[in-house]
């Protein structure tokens, strides 16, 4: 049987750089992956990675659409750059208790999205920023002992990293693990007795206190989940392969389920798998409110990886607790699903908010060259079972509209979850530009990439620990530190008798 190879046609312009049509082939040939000998004009290696192609070839069609590359300043018609240092970084909180219903209720989120309505803007960013808890939290420091796992315990989470002024308790951690070889999203240690071969810490489960859910109407149990700590690198790992849940004609990404249900008797942190965890505690907190007489939600958020698995989570909450209103809040997050999945999760009243990025490729995964193509036909066609599709509304930014962000293909930087919240904070609708109150810091953005332009003179990926972690002993010698006790991880309570600081 033949196989089919693909053809591929590029019409670029000739780099700088190069003498001639040829060169300029080679070199975008050497970019696309395809083997070429540079010294003799011939026909290229065709046995190649597709995949990787793929990859390669979004990175020269962005790389053309936006600019001639990433340390391309803002053009000079836009506004001067001008951060006022003496304003608050939050928008002020409003009681809405009425207006609860517009968030959270089972109404659709289209009225409200563009324009922006101001308090449903603070409530997406206040969900946003507990998803960046995650990473901010994460210690994914190879040569630490306790790499994969987080850095506090659940009760100085939130102390710890300044969002106490949410109103906000976090109740329970979250472990995963996976049954597959899916490298790009596992952090392990160097260390041959580190706390965990297997498990990473995945996320939270935190509830609303009183004042808070007073000001917002009902009991708000938050699931925060997280996403890669290098988000580009696990496309390649996907299994692109659509696996059944449930009964019916529902499918979703074999990988990301992988994560969010596997599970092992020998492991210490996932003897039970991140689905029984996550569900566990849900239901727990709504019996214990419940009996209270209270009005009780679930908001479930993350971001890329951390968003596939906020939909997991929020389709299993609704089969099992039809009458709890479920909402999921996801930060550039990629498809999870087929058609039916998402039929499914609309019939179950799941409201569901997706905040995608213009210039991000990972919202385009799996499925970038067939799915958008052929979704167009599904009157002809039908539902294609096979085919990876979105979920719920959709709140598209792009990064032209910020002064303060550079031009340029930066894939990194416009993946980033606090470049998302940078530009939530400052939508007012897709007609306008930035919004000139908008209040977060501009800083926040570059804690993990380079996206501001060089004006601002904030450094590039400036969040870490004061030199790496290390601290220099009585001696005089550095070494990574041993963590409190209080912040050793161990496992929960139904799987070990140890103390249980950290679950």
């Amino acid at each position: 049987m033949n196989s089919v190879r693909p053809s591929i046609h590029l019409h670029h312009p000739i780099p700088n750089g190069c003498q001639s049509r040829n060169q300029a082939s080679h070199g975008i040939r050497a970019r696309l992956g395809i083997s070429v000998d540079p010294r003799r004009n011939e026909r290229p290696n065709r046995s190649i990675h597709l995949p990787q192609v793929l990859s390669n070839l979004i990175d020269l069609h962005l790389g053309t659409f936006l600019s001639s590359g990433p340390d391309t300043i803002a053009p000079s018609y836009l506004p001067e750059v001008d951060v006022d240092q003496m304003t608050p970084t939050m928008s002020p909180k409003e009681d809405i208790p009425v207006k609860c219903h517009g968030i959270h209720s089972l109404s659709n989120w289209d009225h409200l999205i563009d324009p922006l309505h101001p308090w449903i803007r603070r409530e997406i960013v206040k969900y946003g920023e507990f998803a960046q808890a995650t990473y901010d939290a994460f210690d994914f420091d190879s040569f630490s002992e306790y790499c994969g796992s987080c850095r506090y315990n659940s009760q100085r989470l939130f102390k710890q990293l300044g969002l106490t002024k949410h109103g906000y308790k976090v109740s329970k951690y979250i472990y995963a693990m996976a049954h597959i070889d899916l490298p790009g999203w596992m952090e392990r240690s160097h260390l041959a007795h580190s706390w965990s071969n297997d498990s990473n810490w995945m996320g939270y489960v935190a509830v609303s206190d009183d004042d808070e859910s007073r000001r917002i109407g009902r009991r708000d149990i938050v699931v925060a989940w997280r996403g890669t700590v290098a988000p580009l690198e696990w496309y390649e790992d996907l299994q692109r392969k659509l696996e059944p849940i449930g009964d019916g004609d529902v499918r979703v990404e074999h990988g990301f389920y992988s994560i969010y249900t596997s599970k092992c008797d020998s492991t210490r942190y996932n003897k039970s798998s991140a689905s029984e965890q996550v569900m566990g505690e849900v239901r727990k907190l709504l019996n214990l409110y419940k009996d209270r007489g209270e009005e009780v939600g679930l908001t479930i958020t993350g971001h890329s990886l951390g968003g596939a698995l906020a939909l997991l989570n929020a389709h299993e909450a609704a089969s099992s607790l039809p009458d709890l209103p479920i909402s999921v809040i996801s930060f550039g997050a990629p498809r999870v699903g087929n058609n039916a999945f998402r039929d499914r999760l609309k019939e179950m009243q799941v409201k569901t908010l997706r905040v995608v990025i213009k210039q991000d490729v990972v919202p385009r995964m799996p499925g970038i060259i067939f799915n958008e193509r052929l979704e167009r036909f599904e009157e002809i066609t039908g539902t294609l079972d096979w085919l990876y599709t979105h979920v719920g509304t959709e709140l598209k930014l792009d990064t032209r509209v910020s002064p303060y962000l550079k031009r340029g293909l930066n894939m990194l930087g416009a993946h980033s979850l606090e470049t998302y919240l940078h530009l939530v904070d400052g939508f007012s609708s897709s007609a306008t530009g930035l919004r000139v109150d908008a209040r977060r810091d501009v800083a926040l953005v570059n804690k993990a990439c380079g996206m501001l332009v060089n004006e601002l003179r904030i450094p590039e990926s400036w969040y870490q620990q004061a030199n790496k972690g290390l601290v220099r002993n009585s001696y005089g010698r550095w070494l990574q530190p041993k963590r409190d006790i209080e912040d050793i991880p161990s496992p929960c309570k139904e799987d070990s008798p140890v103390l249980y600081l950290n679950c």
